[in-house]
């Protein structure tokens, strides 16, 4: 018996807490013989290391993925929408491409060769990133690096024409479908 598209709306950053409900989502469903699934994406972006690991993972698992911008797919956001065999978008929606920066909790101090490791993470974060983008959108790495290094903000028919975007939608999903929500609300900040 085929079942219908697993429908799951990730409005959220792309963080641990969030990756990890997703990825468990997804294992269930496939526990229960699910092996199509609609990701409807808005997110923030958040952590290269996450957004990688979730990129692959969908890649590499046994199923059907397709994603859908219903709002804005910002920096490593993008990469997990890049996980969709099909990509969708609404009409108002946007794309945005950045390079990455590294943080540094205060007071700290680094050698030189601690630095160095730090710039070549950066570097190499950023190849798989522009990596990602190149493979779903037949473009050249080195032009995905230099439109992340400019910042390029995409609407969804740039997007399209840029080979990120296969098709514009009105409509998400069919009428009556579950929705298994992944969302995150920051913890209040205590004065």
């Amino acid at each position: 018996m085929a079942h219908a598209s697993v429908v799951i709306r990730f409005f959220a950053p792309v963080i641990d807490i969030t990756i990890n409900a997703l990825l468990n989502a997804v294992d269930q469903k496939m526990r229960e013989g699910h092996r199509d699934f609609l990701l409807l994406l808005s997110s923030p972006g958040g952590s290269v290391f996450h957004g990688l690991s979730a990129y692959n993972y969908l890649k590499g698992i046994p199923a059907r993925i397709t994603t859908c911008n219903f709002g804005s797919v910002d920096s490593i956001g993008v990469v997990l929408y890049c996980a969709g065999a099909r990509r969708l978008s609404v009409p108002h929606a946007r794309f945005l491409l950045h390079g990455i920066s590294a943080q540094f909790p205060q007071p700290i101090s680094l050698e030189e060769k601690q630095l160095e490791e730090r710039i070549k993470g950066l570097r190499i974060d950023l190849e798989n990133i522009a990596k990602v983008i190149a493979t779903s959108t037949g473009k050249p790495v080195e032009e995905v690096i230099a439109a992340m290094h400019d910042r390029i903000t995409l609407n969804p028919e740039e997007a399209k024409a840029w080979g990120l975007v296969h098709e514009i939608v009105h409509e998400l999903f069919p009428a009556g479908a579950e929705v298994i929500s992944i969302q995150y609300q920051e913890p209040p900040h205590l004065a």
